[in-house]
């Protein structure tokens, strides 16, 4: 089991040379051997220490000075191992303890930021995931303020995530590693991965990594699945909720043989309430329903150096818009009442081989292959909207060393295809994409204080031709307990313009696309350059763990799609003619107030801004300041008991967000250049009465605040004034639910 979760880290890869020591910590949870991250390891009475990542595992320096290696880790009893030659090892800690009682001193990071990576890193585990309902990956950021997730309009429900001060799809959003959100699933694609499938979530600011492809622009998201290896023979999750919602989530883990794995992930949700708060005459949330199932497949083989896994995914969703009296059988295609439909199928496989070469453990190769069938059927009152995406990806990886372990590198190649069949009203706008491209990657690490890491892709694609995409990132350690980070890079996309603007065919707009020469619905594809700059420092107050954060990001647009709404009449999309560009400032500090307690918070500031036909303005609902505060506790920390109590508190206030122009409204419908200011607060408390079972009760935005009118003109939606995406807050108001976990 030790040797396999080793084998695991191949994704993402780490390589020791003959002067290493490297290994695997691990911890004793319900009986089985659980890897530990962020255990700090060094040399007694040296400074050169390293920590484990995420699969536990870590590599350090030998020199035939150094004999005592600690293995350090709050909360748990520190040990010191004798070491006389570069080996491999294994080790389980501890957990303090006094007498029969167990005392855990200090708890680990739900949340932690990376010392030691080249790329700004975030790292949030499935213990943050749990601080909130987290029924989908786009619910999964409500307690994190790296990522900032709103509403995209007052009638779908859809969430939609910013990060830099930029919406998703310039995030290139990865399922382990392999491209998923994207293409025709940008718009509702987060809300179709349950929550309770997530593991952990890996958050890379700025360009992130070559080897993942060239789309990535102002980051990448990572979601790594649980394993069937690893995860709970059984797990039973239920949820409900005042508004109507209801959803289950079930666990089926079982060893076929000693090699072979398998999980069968069952989801399922239904809103079958109609909810109008504010009496608008249209539904707060949409009436919804879906069906989700994963099957994994996991093998390894330790002794031949063999892990894999092959993933089979099917879904059905289902949601119903519009106006409370609207009903399908009787008023779809008529005026006699706003609604619309969002049918939505997926049908998905993936797999992953890696191989870790016996006699030489610092090489290794993989390959990634998925394909994907995406088909979504949807009409927005008398605007039917279709899209058929159908896309395939590849990848090969070999990773090895030059000359030593100071000198590593990843190389492989990646093929994409993707087939679009799109009709918007009785337009279509077929087409095909495909792509193959080689990438290196060099990281130079001076096993002190400095970590760079370089990558380059050239790629040829059938509709961009051929491009080059460069990437570098820079960590440099001035002092203990520090990390300055810097990069760097470039990249380039296709905008899929009614998927990723889904939202505004809920209105009474007419669409203009002001082509130029370019062959993706006319225009040219989107570039963009992105630098940034991060201080990470870690300290003690009061002999508490404490650490601050500074970020600053800015990203530059060669080219763009520029989505233009300020004309109230019409939504205009074309190339960029002048400058557009996204500043992002974050200062985030953490701090461990007392056993079991952390504290979180932070501040961000953007400026983002385009060039539109009538001149650079800030783009429209985007908030410039935005302050994040978090308190976590736990009682077992102090009681020292099984069961226990959790307490979570998140408070998020989102400055004033310029509106698009609607001067040229008549006066009733006519809006202030901004939004008001608006603050919520979210809490969960959890009662965990032994490690199988566990409640939750909870409370969304529980101070009720909402915004009253977020529909224009709502009387009259077959009118020219109609319109649903002004909106910069809550509509529902306060939601309350209670749920359940039960694991075996």
């Amino acid at each position: 089991m030790k040797k396999f979760i080793y084998i695991l880290g191949f994704f993402p890869l780490f390589f020791h040379a003959q002067d290493d020591v490297e290994g695997i910590i691990l911890e004793i949870q319900n009986a089985k051997e659980i890897p530990l991250p962020d255990v700090n390891i060094y040399w007694l009475n040296s400074s050169i220490g390293t920590s484990t990542n995420k699969y536990g595992t870590f590599k350090i320096p030998y020199t035939p000075e150094h004999s005592k290696l600690v293995i350090s880790y709050l909360g748990y009893q520190t040990d010191t191992l004798d070491i006389n030659q570069p080996k491999t090892i294994s080790h389980v800690l501890k957990v303090k303890a006094s007498l029969d009682e167990v005392m855990i001193t200090s708890q680990k990071r739900a949340t932690s930021r990376s010392y030691i990576e080249a790329k700004n890193v975030i790292q949030i585990s499935s213990d943050e995931l749990l601080k909130a309902a987290c029924c989908n990956l786009s619910e999964s950021f409500e307690t994190n303020p790296t990522i900032d997730v709103n509403f995209a309009d007052a009638i779908t429900g859809t969430r939609r995530i910013r990060m830099l001060g930029l919406t998703s799809p310039y995030t290139l959003i990865n399922i382990e590693n392999i491209p998923a959100i994207r293409g025709a699933r940008q718009a509702h694609g987060l809300s179709f991965i349950p929550g309770t499938w997530v593991e952990s979530i890996q958050i890379t600011k700025g360009a992130g990594s070559v080897v993942n492809g060239f789309e990535s622009i102002a980051g990448q998201i990572n979601t790594e699945f649980v394993k069937p290896k690893t995860d709970d023979r059984f797990f039973l999750n239920t949820y409900s909720a005042i508004n109507g919602r209801t959803e289950t989530n079930v666990h089926i883990n079982k060893d076929i043989t000693e090699k072979w794995s398998t999980g069968l992930y069952v989801h399922g949700n239904y809103r079958g309430i109609k909810n109008d708060r504010n009496q608008d005459g249209f539904l707060d949330m949409p009436l919804a329903n879906q069906f989700n199932v994963l099957n994994r497949w996991q093998y390894a083989d330790p002794s031949k150096g063999f892990v894999s896994f092959i993933n089979l995914r099917y879904m059905n969703d289902q949601k119903r818009i519009g106006e409370t009296r609207f009903d399908t059988r009787t008023d779809s295609g008529t005026t006699n009442s706003w609604g619309g439909e969002i049918d939505t199928q997926h049908l998905g496989i993936s797999a992953k081989l890696g191989y870790v070469f016996p006699e030489a453990p610092y090489q290794s190769i993989g390959v990634q292959l998925a394909y994907n069938d995406h088909d979504q059927k949807a009409y927005y009152g008398l605007r039917p909207y279709t899209i058929h995406h159908r896309s395939a990806y590849g990848n090969l990886l070999f990773n090895s060393i030059i000359s030593d372990s100071r000198h590593q590198f990843k190389t492989g190649l990646t093929v994409t295809y993707d087939d679009f069949d799109e009709t918007v009203e009785i337009t279509n706008y077929d087409r095909t994409e495909n792509s193959i491209g080689a990438f290196f990657e060099y990281a130079y690490d001076n096993l002190d204080n400095l970590l760079l890491t370089a990558g380059l892709r050239l790629d040829t694609h059938n509709l961009f031709g051929t491009f080059v995409t460069p990437r570098l990132h820079v960590r440099f350690t001035p002092w203990n307990k520090a990390a300055l980070r810097g990069s760097i890079g470039r990249g380039k996309r296709s905008a899929n313009l009614f998927v990723e603007n889904q939202s505004l065919l809920a209105t009474s707009r007419v669409i203009s696309i002001q082509e130029a020469r370019g062959e993706i619905y006319g225009l040219d594809p989107e570039i963009a350059w992105n630098y940034g700059i991060s201080f990470l420092q870690g300290f003690n107050v009061f002999q508490k763990k404490a650490e601050v954060s500074i970020d600053f990001y800015r990203t530059d647009f060669k080219n763009q799609v520029v989505v233009d709404w300020e004309d109230p009449r019409q939504i205009q999309f074309y190339n960029l003619e002048g400058e557009s560009f996204a500043n992002s400032l974050q200062v985030e500090f953490n701090y461990f107030l007392f056993n079991g307690t952390e504290f979180r918070t932070a501040y961000k500031y953007y400026q983002v801004e385009t060039t539109y036909q009538n001149g650079r303005l800030e783009r429209p609902l985007t908030p410039s300041h935005r302050v994040f505060a978090n308190i976590a506790y736990e009682t077992a920390l102090k009681e020292g008991k099984s069961d226990y109590w959790k307490f979570d508190l998140t408070y998020n206030w989102l400055g004033k967000q310029r509106y698009p122009s609607t001067a040229s409204n008549p006066e009733a419908f006519q809006l202030s250049t901004f939004s008001p200011a608006i603050g919520t607060l979210n809490a969960q408390v959890t009662k965990v009465f032994s490690t199988t079972f566990e409640v939750y009760l909870g409370a969304e935005n529980f101070t009720d605040q909402r915004q009253q009118n977020p529909i224009l003109d709502p009387q009259n939606p077959f009118g020219s004034n109609f319109d649903t995406t002004f909106v910069y807050g809550p509509i529902f108001g306060s939601n309350y639910y209670l749920g359940l976990r039960y694991t075996m």
